[in-house]
């Protein structure tokens, strides 16, 4: 069984998985399949509103399809998040993309 498939049966037992939401938004990642992707994003951040990494590479994925606005508005909500949880390391790598996303 491949990974999407995988991640998806584990996902059909427990929807709000975040783990393995991530893992699979991650694999469409690595097959090109960006928009699946970012649709597996979203639906983690509602489940999970504190789940960092998802801001995160949501909002690096849309950088790298040109959709900047749409990343400035996704660190806007992950850089909250890595604030309420204390992530420095996520808040200081989103911070120096927006940045760059700014100019």
């Amino acid at each position: 069984m491949d990974r999407i498939a995988l991640l998806t049966q584990v996902l059909e037992q427990n929807p709000a998985d975040a783990f393995a939401r991530y893992g699979l938004a991650m694999a469409h990642i690595s097959d090109g399949k960006t928009d699946a992707a970012l649709a597996e994003f979203a639906t983690l951040i509602g489940h999970n509103p504190d789940y960092v990494p998802a801001y995160q590479m949501s909002a690096q994925t849309l950088a790298k399809l040109g959709r900047a606005g749409e990343a400035l508005e996704r660190l806007h909500s992950g850089i909250a998040a890595a604030n309420r949880t204390g992530n420095q390391h996520a808040l200081a790598e989103m911070e120096a993309l927006r940045e760059d996303l700014s100019r």
